[in-house]
C-alpha cells in the first residue's frame, strides 16, 4: 500500500538532516482539510504522471530565514532572492523524494520547475476532489508545513 505521509515524513527528515544540517520533528500527519499554518513563504512544485498534485513547503518568515541560513551557513535578514531559492529548492528535493518513493511503489511522475512565493494572506488552492496531506514540522528555533493536493490515476 501507498503511504504518501511516510514518504515525505522520511523525505523532510532526510533532507534538512543532509542539506540544511538541521534535525526536524514531524507533527500529526493529517489527511484531508483542516490544519494550516500562517505563511509568508511558500515553495511549490507540480507532479504529473499516475500520481498528479501539487507538493508546498509553507514557511513563517523567521523560519524561511533560519532554514536559507543553515543552507548557505550564514545569517539571513530579509526576505529575498536566497530565501526564495532555498525555500524552492527544499520543495524541489522533496518532490524528488517523493517522485523516487512513489518510483518504488511502480509510479511514473515528472515534476515541474519549483516555484516560491512571497507575501501575505495566501493559500493553495484548486484540484476540485484531491486528497490532502498536511504535516507541521518543528526544528531549531523553526516551525514549518507540508502540503500535498493530490490525485491518483
Amino acid at each position: 500500500m501507498l503511504d504518501i505521509g511516510t514518504i515525505l515524513v522520511n523525505t523532510i527528515q532526510e533532507v534538512f538532516s543532509t542539506m540544511v544540517m538541521m534535525e526536524v520533528q514531524a507533527g500529526t500527519v493529517v489527511e484531508g482539510r483542516g490544519e494550516t499554518m500562517a505563511s509568508n513563504v511558500t515553495g511549490m512544485v507540480g507532479l504529473a504522471g499516475d500520481l498528479r498534485g501539487m507538493l508546498a513547503v509553507h514557511c513563517p518568515e523567521d523560519a524561511a530565514k533560519a532554514i536559507t541560513g543553515a543552507m548557505l551557513g550564514m545569517e539571513v535578514e530579509e526576505l529575498g532572492e536566497d530565501v526564495k531559492d532555498a525555500v524552492g529548492e527544499i520543495a524541489n528535493m522533496v518532490a524528488g523524494g517523493l517522485k523516487s518513493g512513489l518510483g518504488s511503489n511502480g509510479r511514473t511522475t515528472e515534476l515541474a520547475i519549483p516555484t516560491t512565493v512571497i507575501g501575505e494572506s495566501f493559500r493553495m488552492s484548486g484540484m476540485l476532489g484531491a486528497n490532502r496531506i498536511y504535516i507541521p514540522f518543528s526544528g531549531e528555533n523553526c516551525g514549518f508545513a507540508v502540503e500535498f493536493k493530490y490525485v491518483l490515476e
